[in-house]
Formats: C-alpha cells, structure tokens, sequence
C-alpha cells in the first residue's frame, strides 16, 4: 500500500514505530543510499553486549546487498561542550580533521573527552582534497588541489596549545603533486608543535610519499614520537581497496625505513577486516616480522554507494580473537575491535604511557 499503515521494527536496541514508507519513498532511498552515514551509528545508548549475542541479522554479504549495520556499531550521538569547543576552534583557524572527512563513527566519544573529559581529535593537515582515490575512503579527490596554505603548521600548533593537548595525532591527504608530497608541510608542523610545547607527544598517520625514503626521513627525524602508515588490507586485496599506486610492500618500506632512521620511535599501522579477507590472509599479513610495533584492526564501513561495499560484519568476538594473536605475536600494542580506528584515543593513552617510559629508560641509561 502506498501510506496509511504503520510497522513495529526490532533495531536491536529499541523497537522504532513508524509510517508505512510509500512506493515513493522506496524510490527515494534507492535512489539516495550513500551507504551508512552519521544517523546509522546514533542510538542514544550504546548496545549491550546481550544484544549482540541475540542478532539474527545477516553479517556476510550477498550478491547484489547491502547489509544492514549491527547493534554493536551504534554509538553516542555526538553532543557536549568539548564536541562543540573541539568544532567552532577548527571552524576558526580553518583546520580539517579526519574525523569528519572520513566519516568516522567514534567522532562523538573523541570530541566529546569520553569519561575522562580529554577531548581529542586527529587533524588531517594540507588541505581536504587528496591525489588519491581509494575505493574505501571518502576523502575528496583531484588531480591538482589548492596549493598548501603556508600559515597551516602555526595555525595547527596554535590549536593544539589552547585545547591543552597532551597527546595529538596529525595525519594527512596524500599530495602527488608536490615534489617532496608535503612531508616538509608535516616536519614543520612537528616542529611547531614541539617548540611551543617540548612535552606533548607527536604521532603522525603519514601517506606513502611514492616510497620517496628521503621523504619518510625527513618526518621520521622531525621529533615525532609515533610513525604511522596504514597497510590498509590484506596482501591479495590491496589493488583492489588502494589506489593504484599504493602498495603494501612500498608500505612496508616506509615503516622499515622510519625505523631505521629513528630506532627510538614507535612504528604502527591498521588493518580494516570485513573486505572479504580471510583469515589465512589476516595472520599473513600481521606485521612483526617487519618490525612494526604497534597494530590496530577496524571494521571497514561503506562511506557512500560509490565505494566498496562491506563484505562482512565481523563480531566483537572475531575482533577480541585478532586481538590476543597480536599480543601472541609480540606487538607491542595491538587494538582490535569494531570501532577501532588508526587513531583512535583509547590507544592514545596508552601509547603516551609507552613512549614516556622509554624516554626515562634512555635517559636513566644515558646517566
């Protein structure tokens, strides 16, 4: 029927009443199914570990579907004064955060401080636009974007300083249009950083540099405390999921040559699971033989209908499995669930922790 009726629809957290939709309003969804956006994740509670257990709904995909989200990737809507400090500040100096150019699902508990109060947010510097087009990211995409803006490392440093940070993540677009891909635009910006507060801890999520290792340097030895870089996928996925000119083993040389530079560094990087992976796959491509120190493993979201569609939704369960190989395999630190990201703050402190105990190990040898 085209209206009148109402249906009762189980979400998994709450039963929602609603009208009938209409022929119409099928036509328009269709038509407008962008994938999962910010309205997916609000439930305004966060589901219960019990719910998860009894979802029925369908996690691997079929042909032609586009599965529905699970109850355990609702979250928070994003509310607060710090989420709306943590914005009008960005608004101000003109800065983008990965947070909502990626779309990410935990923006409110990052902007929002959590339970301690510490809001924290990853700025995205040179610029919203990116030379490259992965078919996971929604980032904007051009072959020539605007030039960088010069007064971006101060204005960055700035920002850092009145929120009080004592813990930031900088990660960028990748820029092939620039000789160096803008790894002096991110050195500088460390620099600022540092000068204007030689406490706070630096990790920067950098792009590949066309595996320019003069690039990774110059970044590696700008005073960071954290070197960053995303393999992204499995092995057998990566020309499906990246860019054409990305790869995981120029990846690879990246955080070895970050490491080798700078041996007092952490090295880290992430896996998105629910591509279509296996899990042969997964344990083959876990990174400890390459001397990465740190691994984060996320489930991959749909940003819009253009891009690659979830395979799988994998369950807290698989994720928690992933978690305990990590920590067999000698990482470090391994995160690994289904809202974990790159950066994410959970980890933040965590690392800050690591990273100040090796700095007093070294000096206490050096004494």
């Amino acid at each position: 029927a085209d209206g009148g009726g109402k249906e009762e629809r189980e979400t998994g957290l709450k039963t929602v009443v609603k009208p009938l939709p209409t022929r119409n309003d099928r036509k328009t969804e269709l038509l407008n199914d962008d994938g999962p956006d910010l309205q997916d994740f609000l439930s305004g509670e966060l589901a219960e570990k019990s719910n998860w257990e009894e979802y029925k709904g369908n996690l691997k995909r079929q042909k032609g579907e586009r599965l529905r989200l699970p109850p355990w990737l609702k979250t928070e809507i994003p509310i607060g004064k710090n989420f709306n400090k943590l914005k009008n500040t960005l608004r101000d100096l003109n800065l983008h955060t990965v947070c909502e150019e990626a779309k990410c699902p935990n923006i409110g508990e990052c902007w929002g401080g959590g339970e301690s109060g510490t809001a924290t947010a990853t700025i995205m510097l040179m610029g919203d636009t990116c030379t490259r087009g992965c078919r996971f990211c929604s980032v904007k995409t051009a072959r020539l974007p605007p030039p960088l803006d010069p007064d971006e490392p101060y204005n960055t440093a700035k920002a850092i300083a009145a929120w009080g940070l004592d813990y930031v993540v900088l990660t960028s677009v990748d820029r092939d249009d620039i000789a160096d891909g803008g790894s002096e635009h991110i050195a500088k910006t460390v620099a600022n950083l540092k000068e204007r507060n030689p406490r706070i801890l630096v990790e920067c999520l950098t792009p590949d540099f066309r595996g320019d290792l003069a690039a990774v340097e110059k970044i590696a030895l700008s005073g960071l405390d954290v070197y960053a870089h995303n393999v992204e996928t499995v092995r057998e996925l990566q020309r499906h999921v990246r860019d054409p000119r990305a790869n995981i083993d120029q990846s690879l040389s990246v955080l070895r040559h970050a490491k080798k530079v700078n041996p007092h560094i952490l090295t880290k990087t992430s896996i998105m699971l629910g591509l279509g992976e296996t899990e042969k796959q997964i344990e083959s491509t876990l990174l400890r033989e390459s001397g990465v120190d740190c691994l984060t493993l996320g489930q991959y979201m749909q940003p819009t209908k253009r891009h690659l569609k979830v395979e799988e939704y994998v369950t807290p369960e698989s994720f928690a499995h992933w978690e305990t190989v990590g920590k067999d395999m000698g990482f470090v630190y391994t995160a690994s669930g289904p809202l974990v990201r790159s950066s994410y703050r959970a980890g933040e402190f965590f690392l800050k922790n690591l990273v100040e105990k090796r700095k007093a190990e070294g000096r206490a040898l050096a004494e």
